[in-house]
């Protein structure tokens, strides 16, 4: 019995986790995101790197300085 409800909490839990990063993908296609995105891409890959690695990297660089614009924008909203 314990090892059923075991499965059913980490199938739960894979939902979750799979829920959480469609919700964090889809608030990242705005068009500051995009043109962030495009210029790292461009520039990364013309450093000789390859794709994979320049997907990642511009992903999280411009994710964070996304969510950088928006915590200032929440502190200074006065």
């Amino acid at each position: 019995m314990a090892k059923k409800i075991d499965v059913a909490v980490f199938l739960l839990c894979i939902v979750v986790v799979a829920t959480a990063i469609n919700c964090v993908n889809a608030q990242n296609d705005t068009p500051e995101n995009k043109s962030c995105y495009e210029e790292c891409e461009k520039e990364c890959e013309g450093e000789g790197n390859g794709y994979t690695f320049c997907e990642m990297k511009c992903d999280a660089s411009c994710a964070t300085g996304e969510l950088k614009m928006k915590l200032e924008k929440l502190m200074h909203h006065d």
